[in-house]
């Protein structure tokens, strides 16, 4: 019995709390996340449109099936870590990508988090109301 082996690249990609493992395979362009369909998973384009952005970049939007496992943090967040995972199993599919994708600014982490709360304060930054009398 021979055992057919699924030709995959894996990216991870991470925004504020967010992780995203990115699973490229060929196919017809479905994307999947956490096994629900891509349009039901992010409703808005705000969430669409940056995660799918790295393919368009590429314009192999319709030559992969992506599927991704996110967890951590919200709809931004998430959306945010897909763009750097498709975009990291992409050069890994081709490093001839590596040009246009860094290019496009799709290859570097952002690196802004969640500030703490201070204590004393309301929160990370805003103060209570100073009264002078």
């Amino acid at each position: 019995m021979a055992i057919k082996k699924i030709e995959q690249y894996l990216g991870t990609g991470r925004r504020k709390s967010s992780v995203a493992r990115v699973f490229l395979r060929q196919g017809s362009g479905k994307i999947t996340v956490n096994g629900r369909p891509f349009e039901e998973y992010f409703p808005t384009d705000a969430g669409r449109i940056p995660a799918k952005y790295p393919l368009q970049v590429v314009e192999m939007a319709d030559r992969f099936d992506v599927i991704v496992l996110a967890n951590g943090g919200g709809i931004a967040g998430q959306s945010g870590a897909v763009r750097l995972g498709i975009a990291r199993a992409l050069v890994e599919f081709n490093a001839e990508l590596r040009g246009p994708l860094k290019k496009a600014g799709l290859l570097t982490r952002d690196p802004r988090e969640h500030e703490r709360k201070k204590y004393g304060q309301k929160g990370a930054r805003k103060r209570f109301q100073f009264s002078k009398r």
